[in-house]
């Protein structure tokens, strides 16, 4: 697993930003009207000296929307709480998963054909951050 961190700030790459939104259903006339110039960093990177990248392997979290092969901006400077997407640590080795602390602590896969890792009183649990956004690999 590759973490790459902290996320390096460079100089803005201001982007347009349309003010139209593009229908999924039937075609619509295209605007010319840009609306803003956005950076991706302003949006997807709140605290930056506590922001990485990493990269998903596997099917484990299908259900939440998070596929093989996608990058995920995590924060590790939010403290996890119940219901969290968080990247995590079970004695050394990393997993992808939803954060259970009641009525036990768990953590949960997104897909089925997955059971749930449930902690033994002496296996070590260790958070290395809140996933904050899935950025979706196409292929």
């Amino acid at each position: 697993m590759n973490l790459l961190r902290p996320v390096e700030v460079r100089a803005l790459l201001r982007l347009p930003l349309f003010m139209s939104r593009v229908p999924c259903g039937s075609p619509a006339s295209a605007h010319d009207h840009v609306e803003q110039r956005l950076d991706l960093n302003d949006l997807l990177v709140q605290r930056p000296e506590s922001t990485y990248y990493i990269r998903v392997s596997g099917d484990s979290m299908k259900d939440a929307g998070i596929d093989d092969g996608d990058l995920l901006v995590v924060d590790n400077g939010i403290a996890a709480d119940h219901g969290d997407i968080v990247v995590a640590a079970v004695n050394g080795e990393f997993t992808v998963k939803k954060l259970q602390l009641r009525p036990d602590v768990r953590l949960l896969a997104m897909n089925k054909a997955w059971p749930p890792i449930v902690l033994a009183e002496e296996e070590q649990l260790d958070i290395f951050g809140v996933v904050t956004f899935t950025i979706k690999a196409m292929e």
